[in-house]
């Protein structure tokens, strides 16, 4: 039976398609990835490019092979997750390490759940997560800036997040003292021997000026990442307020992948509530989590595992906040 209904001109044409918000993604990152590229070098470059192959590798096999077929690649997701993938990794993270979070970014967060559109989770922060989890000596050792032509013998160095965790833990104010100020942390200046933490999370006017492409290309709405920055200001500052021994809010929201997982993780189509007031739910929800875990959990960094944990309430959040329907009279009491 014919299902397809065309009604009567005139018809709105539309110019919206995966292929094209997935490549306006692409472009949204290139910021980030130049700065990285500037402030890593080959390190930086070796691991984006080793996780970008190994995810398209990845996809193209497991849809080939597994799924019996035509391949999905010219959607540009796979390379979106490789990219992503690599920009939480460590500049210096091992290549054998990289094609093993590949794999569980693609066969189990994504193509297990039929490809795209099917997934529950994000796939790069499902492997990003499995990674941290199964080597956590290789994702917490982060290079110092600076090292062009070095990726094996890389210099490392604790990260402001790690310090602002010690201060926490020895209840001594006087570590924050030390921290890279907000405008070095703003343009990803992370001097006096500084870890930089993950590459895609150095600069955080880079991941700006992508949120501000996005946004003017509509790509996505302000509600998710505006609500997560605006959350984690908000109980960070009344954190510092009631004692010392937390970072000033502007700190906590540059310091880390809060910007990174904010703009370009959270957002994820598939993964993240369909409705606006879902999606400020949604963010209100990761920014609440990610302050929880940073300065109490066994990690400095939380945003991943709080992005994580509300992708599994993505379908609870569409089940019960929905639009209107169209033509809907409210009833009468």
């Amino acid at each position: 039976m014919n299902k397809l209904i065309v009604s009567l001109s005139p018809h709105a044409h539309g110019t919206d398609s995966v292929e094209r918000n997935m490549r306006g993604v692409i472009v949204a990152l290139l910021p980030s990835l130049l700065v990285s590229f500037y402030y890593f070098g080959l390190g930086s470059v070796v691991v984006c490019l080793t996780s970008v192959a190994a995810c398209m590798f990845f996809e193209w096999a497991i849809t080939k092979y597994m799924l019996k077929r035509a391949t999905s690649l010219t959607d540009c997701s796979a390379m979106i997750t490789g990219l992503l993938l690599g920009m939480n990794l460590p500049s210096n993270f091992p290549l054998w390490m990289i094609l093993i979070g590949a794999l569980m970014a693609i066969g189990v967060g994504k193509m297990s759940f039929g490809g795209l559109g099917g997934n529950i989770f994000n796939p790069a922060l499902i492997g990003r997560c499995f990674l941290l989890v199964s080597f956590p000596a290789a994702m917490t050792v982060w290079p110092t800036q600076g090292q062009l032509a070095s990726y094996t013998d890389a210099t490392t160095g604790a990260t402001p997040l790690s310090l602002m965790k010690d201060a926490i833990k020895t209840g001594n104010p006087a570590l924050l003292d030390k921290m890279p100020s907000s405008l070095d942390m703003l343009l990803g200046n992370m001097s006096n021997g500084f870890g930089a933490g993950s590459i895609g999370e150095v600069c955080a006017l880079a991941l700006i000026l992508g949120l501000v492409y996005m946004l003017w290309k509509r790509i996505i709405t302000w509600h998710i990442p505006l609500s997560i920055i605006a959350t984690v200001y908000v109980f960070s500052g009344l954190l510092h307020i009631a004692n010392p021994i937390y970072a000033n809010p502007m700190q906590v929201i540059l310091s880390g992948g809060l910007m990174l997982g904010a703009i370009f993780m959270a957002t994820d189509y598939v993964s993240s509530p369909m409705t606006h007031r879902g999606q400020l739910i949604y963010g209100v929800a990761i920014g609440f989590i990610t302050v929880v875990i940073r300065n109490w959990g066994s990690y400095p960094e939380g945003m991943s595992f709080a992005i994580l944990i509300m992708n599994a309430f993505t379908p609870i959040i569409n089940s019960y906040v929905k639009p209107k329907r169209f033509g809907e009279v409210p009833a009468k009491n």
